[in-house]
């Protein structure tokens, strides 16, 4: 490799193995990015490959027309996880039986896919995934994936040994598909994981100090069919659940429980155990959401009524009741207040 592919490879790949700013009781990541950006477009491949190879999993890729590769991504290493988001051009990427057996990665692969549908070939035929599907392989089995119009997605690896413990030693033969997007169809498990994974990318992690401990509970409901225990992870599940459906007045228990698949006395002991009633939070996050509205100069004009119908409360007077017993300050006092200063 010459003196400028090594100065291109620099330039575009930044390793950064200080302690990432992060929420206190969280565990720091080691974070890699890289970007084709500068790179001259007969090494763009080749780049993209070694830094693969470094931050998920290694992969035998090329481009599909004469078009220089564009691509883009992060990723973080948590413990033994593995949280990237990807952005290319149009391409195919491959784990031959025989690639395989130079580059074993012992992983289980989650690919969520979220801009371009992604041909999936594996031994057993062929998948269609769709934006807002998720699919979940064994690395170290055969398969090829294509992008004809690019891709952008996120993906998370979990060590196979782990994959195993979640999954009662059960092994993953056949890659499976999973509806995230909001609607009918979505698994509100998957669901919460592609919430968890893009907060953590984007260092949004909210009220999850570390993500791997949650990632590793929402995929055991997943891979075991909600058979063995786990609170933290419908917890998160519910969570998801309630951050989508947040303005609905119906919203409650019997609501959540059925989405994510559990009794309502289960769930309600699962928020108790976190500490806090179903009802309380949601409660508290319709008045954080519409505080954020009542502060907003651009949203001055919409009368408080309007605001307590938009997120969910049935009336006005229970609305500021609640509002002023969380905040110590009427609702139309706080919009006074953030907006005038008085």
């Amino acid at each position: 490799m010459g003196h400028n592919q090594d100065d291109a490879e620099r330039a575009s790949v930044a390793e950064q193995g200080q302690d990432r700013a992060v929420a206190p009781g969280s565990r720091p990541a080691k974070q890699l990015r890289f970007s084709t950006n500068g790179i001259p477009a007969t090494n763009r491949v080749e780049l993209w490959e070694h830094h693969n190879a470094k931050a998920l999993i290694p992969l035998d890729i090329r481009t599909i027309d004469e078009e220089p590769l564009e691509a883009r991504e992060v990723s973080l290493g948590y413990g033994s996880l593995r949280f990237g988001g990807v952005t290319g051009s149009a391409q195919v990427v491959e784990r031959s039986e025989r690639f395989i057996r130079r580059n074993p990665t012992d992983a289980i692969a989650v690919f969520f896919t979220l801009r371009g549908e992604a041909l999936f070939y594996h031994r057993d035929g062929h998948e269609i995934v769709r934006p807002g599907q998720a699919i979940i392989c064994d690395a170290d089995r055969p398969f090829m994936r294509g992008f004809s119009k690019g891709l952008k997605e996120m993906v998370l690896t979990i060590p196979r040994e782990e994959y195993l413990e979640l999954s009662a030693g059960q092994p993953l033969l056949k890659p499976r598909i999973i509806d995230f997007s909001q609607g009918a169809a979505s698994n509100q498990q998957m669901r919460a994981l592609a919430g968890l994974v893009s907060s953590t990318l984007t260092g949004q992690p909210g009220n999850r100090p570390c993500p791997e401990g949650s990632a590793l509970d929402l995929l055991q409901i997943l891979v075991s069919g909600g058979s063995r225990e786990t609170g933290a992870g419908y917890l998160a599940a519910a969570h998801a659940h309630i951050e989508d459906h947040l303005c609905d007045p119906e919203l409650g228990t019997a609501k959540i429980a059925a989405a994510i698949g559990i009794s309502e006395r289960h769930l309600s002991r699962i928020f108790l155990e976190a500490g806090e009633p179903s009802g309380s939070y949601i409660r508290e996050r319709r008045l954080e959401l519409a505080r954020g509205i009542l502060t907003d100069p651009a949203r001055q004009s919409v009368p408080v009524g309007a605001v307590a119908l938009q997120v969910g409360f049935a009336s006005q007077s229970y609305f500021t009741r609640a509002f002023k017993s969380h905040y110590g300050i009427t609702p139309l006092a706080s919009r006074r207040e953030a907006l005038w200063g008085t």
